[in-house]
């Protein structure tokens, strides 16, 4: 595939998102639509009013969806399949489509990222637990676990070096022998990495947030920063009624998945987030075909010379995979939307649409479009049952699909039912459910945290993604302001009228909350100097300095609005987990811990602090990140 003139094909749930393709370099480009019919406004025409679906609970709740967690292994015979969901690494035999073997991990462990080695054993980081597995596939034997760091997220094998390389949200780049033992490399970069490729001598590392690529140098300095190019949307794009759509501004932001690029590079299936003003009104956040989250791709070339990049219509993009075609195939993690009670199938598309030099209206908003089926060798169109979260393609050049509920591996247009019970649940579903318009609760709080997002709400002002990891029932009022009352108000005034949502039953919103007040928050970075925290603790506690006054209890928040000197009462926010989700405050106008001390974090009224010294403001934030 070459780098500037890539072709995309694009795999969708049932109400992905919007079909209105955005691309930045010439070229010609396939893009897929949703399942069923597309109506005017690029969504499928199935009805999408009354969430009437039944509800279903598992025993324990599933971890909102990361994506990338299939790998094809022995020489394209085999695929490696994590199973966060169970706590299971499983492997198919690709010749005969059957389990060949399953290992069971430890409860949390959350496995993720697949990488092989050139001895054949497959290594895996467990998200949950901070480490990496190795395995013997072809026997499903658990030769080795390493601690590695707080939450492992990224791998790549150097095979040059006989090295796998873990990315670590903590910012810990490390590196560990394959044939086993202890890392004989760390390399300390911006915290956030998510997934790293090995390209040529250098290391391509991704933030997951910030929608950054850091070029790491085989010396290990970080030689330059790249973002993908974004799309400011002029009056050449149009709305669902035909009327032009103007000065819609949008950054790179959250990066689902990088992976290997076969011409050298590498391919990002990543987001952007509107940076113009944002509506709270009745579809505010998503109607028609403007969504405040838009899906894209993008190529980086080799030597990172150049960018090639296209917005795509759906939500949640979580993987991506280049196809022997040449084309790049992107998924969907948008659960199939409620169809006369049911989930439906996700499917298959294809629009191929020209490509310009600047954004262009593709015509889907008013149905100016062609849909056409996108499909396997003998032309026969492949439907997919169930959430989308991994692709690949193995060595007889067969589309690997991993889904969940049900969970399989669909080869080609044959399916492997994979082994364990059911993990459906109705707040995931609900919470990963693409609405018509084009967004869903993931797509700001990916993984179920937050996006670190600065919005520019009309007649508001500028208000941070907040964060739900960690528990939020029991914190009401909710909301920046505190101006709603419970979850139900919340998934009423939000879910329904400004994410144009359907509407919810008291059972569905229960459902919802309770699986959103489940999803953990990230633990405290390791790394702290104990001695440092505990001098923080005393700080924090010290009726002098007043932290612990409004920042109290088991979640650490009265739950109470206060005016602190930042420009309005605004509600005490929970501090668990407070470390990993810079920017702070309700605006983010604090980059670091240390800057929520400066002038933007209120001076006296927002705490005693300004009499401190730099040491002990160091000892304060080390407690804060041990929280």
């Amino acid at each position: 595939m070459k780098p500037n003139t890539p072709s995309i094909a694009l795999l969708l749930g049932l109400l992905g998102g919007c079909a209105q393709p955005v691309v930045t370099s010439p070229g010609v480009i396939d893009v897929g639509g949703g399942g069923g019919t597309i109506g005017g406004g690029g969504f499928p025409t199935s009805s999408f009013g009354q969430f009437n679906a039944p509800v279903v609970r598992a025993d324990s709740p599933p971890p909102p969806v990361s994506g990338g967690t299939l790998a094809v292994i022995a020489q394209g015979q085999m695929a490696a399949v994590s199973d966060p969901d169970r706590d299971q690494i499983v492997v198919v035999d690709l010749a005969s489509v059957h389990v060949s073997s399953r290992l069971a991990l430890e409860k949390g462990d959350e496995p993720g990222r697949i990488v092989e080695d050139a001895a054949g054993h497959v290594h895996i980081a467990l998200r949950g637990s901070g480490a990496v597995v190795t395995l013997d596939p072809k026997t499903g034997t658990l030769l080795e676990r390493r601690a590695v760091c707080v939450h492992p997220r990224g791998l790549a094998y150097d095979k040059a070096a006989d090295m796998v390389h873990v990315a670590c949200a903590g910012g810990q780049l490390i590196s560990l022998p394959a044939a086993g033992g202890a890392p004989v490399r760390q390399i300390m970069l911006d915290r956030d990495l998510r997934d790293v490729v090995v390209d040529g001598e250098r290391l391509l590392v991704s933030r997951f947030r910030a929608a950054e690529i850091l070029i790491v140098e085989p010396d290990g300095h970080v030689s330059s920063r790249l973002r993908p190019p974004s799309v400011s949307l002029g009056p050449q794009t149009f709305d669902i009624n035909g009327q032009p759509i103007s000065g819609t501004d949008f950054e790179p932001a959250v990066a689902w998945r990088m992976v290997a690029n076969p011409g050298g590079g590498a391919l990002l299936a990543f987001q952007e987030e509107q940076t113009s003003e944002v509506q709270t009104t009745t579809g505010g956040y998503g109607s028609g075909c403007g969504s405040i989250v838009r899906a894209s791709v993008a190529v980086l070339s080799a030597e990172g010379a150049s960018w090639t990049a296209v917005s795509l219509p759906v939500v949640l993009p979580v993987d991506l995979a280049p196809a022997p075609s040449g084309k790049i195939d992107v998924i969907s993690a948008s659960t199939p939307g409620p169809a006369a009670g049911i989930f439906g199938n996700a499917s298959v598309a294809s629009i191929r649409v020209p490509v310009s030099s600047s954004p262009v209206d593709m015509g889907l908003c008013t149905g100016g479009s062609t849909v056409l089926r996108d499909s396997d060798t003998d032309g026969t169109p492949i439907g997919y049952e169930g959430q989308l979260v991994a692709i690949a393609y193995d060595g007889q050049g067969r589309r690997l699909v991993q889904t969940r509920e049900p969970y399989q591996l669909v080869i080609g247009r044959a399916a492997v039912t994979l082994p364990g019970d059911s993990r459906r649940d109705t707040g995931h579903d609900i919470f990963h459910l693409g609405t018509s318009g084009g967004v869903a609760c993931a797509s700001c709080h990916p993984e179920g945290r937050e996006d670190g997002h600065v919005w520019q709400f009309a007649a508001i002002g500028p208000r941070r993604t907040q964060s739900i990891g960690g528990g939020i029932l029991g914190t009401e009022p909710f909301h920046w302001g505190g101006d709603m009352k419970d979850f139900s108000v919340l998934a009423h005034d939000v879910f329904s009228n400004r994410m144009s949502g359907p509407s919810l039953e008291s059972i569905h919103v229960d459902a919802l909350s309770r699986y959103v007040d489940q999803i953990p928050p990230f633990k405290p970075d390791q790394m702290l100097d104990p001695a440092s925290v505990d001098r923080g603790r005393t700080l924090f506690q010290s009726s002098a300095i007043g932290c612990a006054s409004c920042h109290s209890g088991a979640k650490m928040t009265n739950n109470n609005s206060v005016n602190v000197g930042t420009g309005a009462p605004m509600q005490v926010p929970s501090l668990i987990g407070v470390g990993w989700r810079a920017p702070y405050l309700h605006s983010g106008c604090a980059p670091t811990l240390e800057a929520r001390f400066g002038s933007c974090g209120g001076g006296e009224l927002h705490g005693h602090t300004s009499d401190l010294s730099a040491s002990d403001r160091s000892d304060l934030v080390s407690f804060l990140q041990s929280l």
